[in-house]
C-alpha cells in the first residue's frame, strides 16, 4: 500500500504573518479598558496561551468570564482592524512555501470572513488548497477541533499532517489529531518556551519546512 503523501498545514498569525507588535498593542488596548497593566512583547511571549480567557485572567489577576472575555476579544479585535494594514508576511514565508513539495492549506484562529480576503491580499490564495479561519462571533479557543474538521474537509488523515505554528496550542492540535508539528520562534511563544516543549523547532520559516520534510519523510 502506498502511504499518503504528507500534507502541510499552516498557521496564519505570528507565523506567516508577522503581526506581533500588532496583536501586543490590541492586547493592551483590551487590558486598558478596564484599568489592567500593560505588557510588553516579551511579557506576551513568555504568558500567552490558550484559551486566551486565561492568559487574560492571569495578567489582569482576575477571574475572567464568558461575558467579560466577549467584550475585551471584541476590543482587541476592533484595535487589530485598525492596524492590520501596517503587518506584512514573514520574510520568508514566500519562499518557505515555496519549499514545501506536497499540498499545503492554512488554518488560523483568526475570523474566516476576514481571513479570507487577507489571505488574497497578499497573494496567497493560490498556494492553498483550504484556507479556514474561525467560524464563530468570539474567539480565543484552543485549535484542536479546528484543525480536526480542516482536515476532515480536505480528506486528509491527522497522521498524514504537518503543522508549522508558533504557540504550544498548535503543538497540542497536531498531537490531538496524530498528526507532527515543527514550532516557529518567530511569533507570539517565548523561543525558550517551544524548546522547552521537546518538539522540533526552527528560528526561520524556511528551516520549519525542511524540518517538516524531514520529519514527514522519516515517518516519525
Amino acid at each position: 500500500m502506498i502511504p499518503a503523501r504528507p500534507h502541510l498545514v499552516w498557521d496564519w498569525n505570528g507565523t506567516l504573518l508577522n503581526d506581533l507588535s500588532l496583536v501586543v498593542a490590541a492586547t493592551n488596548a483590551a487590558f486598558a479598558s478596564i484599568g489592567g497593566p500593560t505588557v510588553t512583547s516579551d511579557e506576551h511571549r513568555v504568558r500567552f496561551r490558550r484559551p486566551i480567557a486565561e492568559y487574560y485572567a492571569e495578567v489582569l489577576g482576575q477571574a475572567v468570564d464568558d461575558d467579560e472575555f466577549g467584550r475585551l476579544d471584541r476590543i482587541f479585535h476592533d484595535a487589530y482592524r485598525s492596524g492590520l494594514t501596517t503587518c506584512e508576511l514573514a520574510s520568508d514565508a514566500r519562499t518557505a512555501m515555496a519549499a514545501w513539495p506536497g499540498s499545503q492549506s492554512l488554518l488560523s484562529m483568526w475570523f474566516h470572513e476576514e481571513l479570507v480576503p487577507a489571505v488574497h491580499t497578499y497573494g496567497l490564495t493560490g498556494h492553498f488548497s483550504r484556507v479556514d479561519g474561525l467560524r464563530a462571533v468570539v474567539g480565543g479557543d484552543r485549535k484542536a477541533e479546528s484543525l480536526r474538521r480542516h482536515l476532515a474537509e480536505l480528506g486528509v488523515e491527522g497522521t498524514s499532517a504537518v503543522l508549522i505554528g508558533d504557540s504550544i496550542d498548535d503543538a497540542d492540535a497536531a498531537l490531538a489529531v496524530g498528526g507532527r508539528v515543527v514550532l516557529y520562534t518567530g511569533g507570539f511563544t517565548d523561543p525558550a518556551r517551544l524548546r522547552a516543549s521537546g518538539h522540533p523547532v526552527a528560528d526561520t520559516l524556511t528551516d520549519a519546512v525542511a524540518v517538516a520534510r524531514k520529519i514527514s519523510s522519516a515517518g516519525t
